[in-house]
């Protein structure tokens, strides 16, 4: 196993593996930019090195400076949670070369399954099913004569896209021009790289996922769905597991589909498969997250199987240890994002000091979070301030735990406003309540001028 593990990370994620690391007795190395000197895991790890200001392409983007953190500290390993580097395959090579573990996929298998369209084209070779759209980039042209043939709605999305970022759907074939060369101009500005794909947009669909564990050996297997159906501009709000309301027997078949999708590609480690589920029942193929996941609680709570330590020894080298029979999921868990937004103003980002923060208890009640009375939420980085989880024998207990924990749940502020509110008034609506939801729910009651479909 690694002597020294550096997290290429911060907030909640960060200090999450830190504790899974010290459970499992691997000293770690908290990198940080100014802005984070003072957070949870500096204090939490056993060492830390700040990296950069605090804008993250001059500190946790930056992946010379990470590079050379771990060098210093003589750390074999890195874990880089979600976001940032943790699917740059760019990253992958250069701590490969350096003799250096990414606890992650290959960077060859990152390469092609983070590239949306060559993910698909992996995926529909594998015979999982994918809505009618393009196996290959498009260009204007191309992408004219394929919209006339599959039909409109139709969905653009940035084939290096990520996030829920990148994507715009089109109802008119007269936007259809105008609407592809903005998602493109987009693509080029949040990735560097405007290459796009279009597929056919599946109305009133729900999100669901399957978490997979793979050793690259040949192992693998499924840890369950979650439904991230209740999403805003594309950005999950509340995830849960098991999916409500699915037919018998679906949520299995997309789980050996998943199943069969990670060993197409020779995935290792701990990766997420995403899927359309439409209202006749019928499950597309969306992408592969080749990192964990936000909501990965919701699975820990639900299997009480830790992923991150089993990323760690995939990553060290063991086998995965673990059939499909092995893993029994019981229960309900639901995962509630507290993000630091408003929502009456579309979700905009609040930063600033927070002067209380009493986070709820109770039985079966989980809350990752780095955020403490004092803390102040920069502007530099994503919103998230807690991830609440809840379990239940089934889901309508969990619900009611979920209301009880988040009407317990006390952060303040200046300026600050929160998600909480919004959550409370999802969890009541008898949409939600009777799994009759989908991914264009929240736009719907909110921003009724904006489509959705899917992301993370």
């Amino acid at each position: 196993m690694f002597a020294k593990i550096l997290i290429a990370n911060r907030g909640e994620i960060a200090l999450r593996v830190a504790r899974t690391c010290r459970e499992m007795g691997i000293p770690t190395v908290a990198v940080h930019s100014e802005a984070d000197r003072d957070s949870a895991v500096v204090g939490f790890a056993d060492e830390s090195v700040q990296i950069g200001p605090g804008p993250p392409q001059r500190s946790y983007l930056n992946a010379a400076a990470v590079l050379q953190a771990a060098q210093q500290t003589g750390a074999e390993a890195v874990h880089p949670g979600y976001g940032f580097l943790s699917e740059s395959p760019d990253f992958a090579d250069a701590c490969e070369s350096l003799g250096i573990t990414l606890i992650g996929p290959p960077a060859s298998v990152m390469a092609e399954l983070g590239d949306k369209t060559s993910a698909r084209a992996l995926m529909a070779k594998a015979g999982l099913p994918l809505l009618p759209g393009s196996l290959d980039p498009l260009d204007a042209a191309s992408a004219r004569e394929l919209v006339a043939e599959i039909g409109f709605p139709v969905i653009v999305k940035a084939a290096a896209g990520g996030g829920g970022r990148g994507m715009s759907v089109v109802r008119d074939p007269a936007c259809f021009d105008e609407e592809f060369r903005r998602t493109q101009a987009t693509a080029q500005l949040l990735f560097g790289d405007g290459t796009v794909y279009v597929e056919r947009y599946l109305e009133n669909a729900r999100h669901v996922e399957i978490q997979v564990l793979c050793d690259g050996r040949g192992d693998a297997v499924h840890l369950g769905e979650r439904d991230c159906s209740v999403q805003r501009r594309h950005q999950k709000l509340i995830e849960e597991t098991p999916a409500p309301r699915l037919p018998d027997g679906l949520a299995e078949r997309i789980g050996r589909s998943a199943v069969r999708g990670a060993l197409a590609a020779r995935y290792s480690g701990a990766g997420t498969f995403e899927f359309l589920v439409g209202p006749d029942g019928g499950y597309y193929f969306m992408e592969v997250n080749c990192r964990i996941q936000v909501e990965h609680p919701v699975t820990e709570m639900a299997t009480g199987i830790d992923l991150v330590q089993r990323q760690i020894r995939i990553a060290g080298g063991e086998p995965l240890g673990l059939l499909q029979e092995d893993v029994v999921p019981r229960g309900a868990a639901i995962e509630c994002r507290i993000n630091a937004e408003n929502p009456a103003l579309g979700f905009v980002p609040t930063p600033g000091p927070v002067t209380e923060f009493v986070p709820p208890g109770g039985p079966f009640v989980r809350v990752d979070t780095h955020v403490h009375s004092g803390y102040v939420v920069p502007p530099n980085y994503d919103s998230l301030l807690a991830k609440l989880v809840v379990w239940a024998p089934g889901r309508d207990e969990a619900i009611q735990r979920m209301k009880r924990s988040l009407m317990e749940f006390r952060v303040s502020g200046p300026t600050l406003h929160t998600t909480r509110d919004f959550l409370l008034s999802m969890l009541d609506h008898p949409r939600f309540r009777n799994a009759e939801h989908s991914t264009s729910f929240v736009d719907e009651l909110v921003q009724p001028t904006t489509e959705q479909q899917a992301g993370d």
